[in-house]
């Protein structure tokens, strides 16, 4: 058996590895300091065409110019309508209206926390109401809700039906009163024809027709008054005369007004008396003998003096035709 030998090397024998420094060169620093220099990225923005505001004055200006052109778009409509179609527009947009009888505060939940009614409650609407879905109401058209064969009172189709209505039925009273107006101006032109004492009279009466009715005319001359100068007393066939025009007038239900005229002939005396007095204390005098006759004093709508300016003859205001008794049979109103 081999045995092994161990052979023991002085330290001094063995040489440690040699290092070598070498020295940079000039250019290696720069190559590194290049590489470890940051990155930088200039950008430019060039200003565009909207300045310093960049443009938003354009829109402003827009705003501006549609507001306006709005606004003078309303006022030309405000303009042009007439009041039935303003008054239209605005029922369409009030949410209260008079026939609805709805009360928004009650509705809304306005009275109290939770307060209010719901719109589909049955004692909360006027008309009964239905729900078909959880988002779905039916407004309700049953129980007396306008419908398209029943409009809206409000709606402008069925103001213009009702004032063609009232046209039509203010025509027809005005042509059954134009019919008892001639007949009633036929009858006393024969009652006073018939009549002797009265038969002298016959021109002084005059029938006219304007605007209020029919106006009856009884008028002065030089040799027939119905009242004594200065004075309200009736002559006996002034009373006469009027007794005629109240039988006619009776059983007529038109309405009656009574107005005195006098000539511009000035008062003698200083007794304070004038034509202004005199006149209407005649008109007095004739709806007082005209009640006495059987005329119902609600009949009566105006008992008027007005002298002498409204003259039956305007070029000679001292005419005697000038003193009259104008006693005017109204239309009916309905």
């Amino acid at each position: 058996m081999a045995s092994e030998a161990t052979v023991r090397v002085p330290e001094e024998a063995v040489e440690p590895p040699a290092l070598t420094l070498v020295a940079p060169t000039a250019a290696e620093p720069e190559a590194v300091a290049e590489a470890l220099a940051p990155v930088i990225v200039v950008k430019k923005i060039m200003p565009g065409h909207g300045g310093a505001h960049g443009g938003a004055w354009k829109i402003a200006l827009a705003d501006m110019m549609t507001a306006m052109m709005a606004f003078f778009l309303l006022m030309w409509l405000l303009g042009a309508t007439q009041e039935n179609q303003r008054k239209s527009v605005a029922d369409f947009f009030t949410p209260v209206t008079s026939h609805s009888l709805v009360n928004i505060g009650a509705t809304a939940g306005s009275n109290g926390i939770l307060g209010g009614r719901s719109i589909i409650d049955p004692e909360g609407f006027p008309y009964t109401a239905k729900q078909t879905a959880a988002m779905e109401r039916v407004t309700p058209r049953s129980e007396g809700g306008p419908t398209e064969n029943d409009p809206s009172p409000n709606s402008e189709n069925q103001r213009d039906s009702d004032a063609q209505t009232k046209a039509e039925k203010k025509q027809a009273r005005e042509d059954s009163d134009n019919a008892n107006f001639e007949q009633l101006e036929k009858e006393m032109k024969e009652a006073v024809a018939k009549n002797p004492n009265l038969k002298q009279l016959e021109n002084q009466v005059e029938f006219i027709r304007d605007k209020e009715g029919l106006r009856i005319e009884i008028i002065d001359k030089a040799d027939f008054s119905m009242f004594p100068l200065g004075t309200n007393k009736l002559q006996p066939k002034a009373q006469a005369l009027l007794s005629e025009v109240a039988q006619s007038l009776a059983a007529m239900p038109n309405k009656i007004s009574v107005r005195g005229h006098t000539d511009s002939v000035a008062f003698a005396s200083k007794s304070g008396a004038n034509n202004w007095s005199l006149s209407a204390d005649r008109a007095e005098a004739t709806r007082s003998l005209l009640e006495d006759k059987g005329i119902n004093p609600k009949r009566f709508t105006q008992i008027e003096g007005v002298a002498d300016t409204a003259p039956y003859n305007p070029a000679d205001r001292k005419d005697p035709r000038n003193r009259r008794i104008s006693i005017t049979v109204k239309f009916n109103e309905g």
